[in-house]
């Protein structure tokens, strides 16, 4: 299993290790693309008091032993508003397949929903028993299905610096045959593979991810708007959550993303001077060999 951690100036975030669980494992390892894995880190730490949830694009490999490669992450929203619970509507999963239909179109390659992902604030990176019995749903409709789970807002106790893990798991049912279902957690290696640059469907995601937060507050004040008659003060109360939700949007999502473009672009800054110092080097190899060449003759 890959073992790493990625660190930021704020926090540092891990795999976590494998556990010991036994059982039949669908998949032999899971590749996620740093890109995308940025979209979904990005909207984990987008709140800290309820969790997050999107879906996983990529392919899986032909053969007996089954990698699962993760190019892209759809951010949903919730359609369970309590805060320790994420489901996806049957309407969001088919317009989730929609867009894997439309990546394949742009990219040539045979792309579907392979996987989920979701938060964990300041709990534990290992799954539930709820999480459990939602991956083996999922599970029933393709047994090579994988989920994901971001554990943020943690601190570690020794150094006090924000700690972050991410795991990745699939479920079996341990139970005797025709006694009631008792999942277990299979730990499915991870690794975080380097992109280049940002892919255009994980900038999207980034892009879109204001609006899928702000689709979230207004469903909630749309329910409160119906009882206004009745409870106008509950009303009054909603709508200025709202408010002060859509605006700590910009803190929560603009500012990180502007500041992690503005990294990128520093990055590319400085390839491009390298790149042109290279450049230079080698006009001037070119021009001494030219010169070299015609002495000669």
């Amino acid at each position: 299993m890959y073992e790493g951690s990625f660190h930021f100036v704020f926090f540092s975030i891990s795999i976590a290790p494998a556990g010991t669980t036994q059982g039949k494992m669908w998949v032999s390892s899971v590749k996620l693309a740093a890109d995308a894995y940025l979209v979904c880190l990005h909207h984990a730490l987008t709140t800290e008091k309820e969790e997050v949830m999107g879906l996983l694009v990529g392919q899986f490999s032909e053969g007996s032993d089954v990698t699962c490669d993760i190019h892209s992450a759809v951010t949903l929203r919730r359609s369970d508003k309590r805060k320790d619970r994420v489901e996806i509507s049957p309407e969001m999963l088919i317009e989730a397949q929609q867009r894997a239909e439309q990546m394949s179109a742009t990219s040539g390659l045979q792309l579907h929903i392979v996987g989920w992902y979701h938060s964990h604030p300041h709990i534990t990176v290992w799954p539930s028993d709820i999480d459990l019995q939602t991956q083996a749903g999922y599970q029933q409709m393709d047994n090579r299905f994988v989920g994901l789970i971001f554990s943020v807002y943690n601190e570690d106790p020794k150094t006090k610096m924000g700690n972050h893990q991410v795991t990745c798991f699939q479920a079996t049912n341990q139970s005797p045959e025709g006694e009631p279902p008792q999942y277990v957690r299979l730990s499915v290696p991870l690794e975080i593979t380097p992109t280049p640059s940002l892919e255009v469907n994980n900038q999207d995601a980034l892009e879109n991810l204001c609006a899928t937060l702000f689709e979230e507050q207004r469903e909630v004040l749309e329910a409160s708007r119906e009882l206004a008659d009745k409870q106008p003060l509950d009303h009054l109360h909603n709508a200025a959550v709202m408010v002060r939700s859509v605006c700590g949007l910009s803190s929560s999502v603009l500012g990180p993303l502007v500041s992690t473009v503005e990294d990128r672009t520093q990055r590319m800054h400085i390839m491009t001077q390298i790149l042109k110092q290279e450049a230079d080097y080698l006009r001037k190899k070119l021009k001494d060999k030219k010169i070299s060449a015609s002495v000669m003759g």
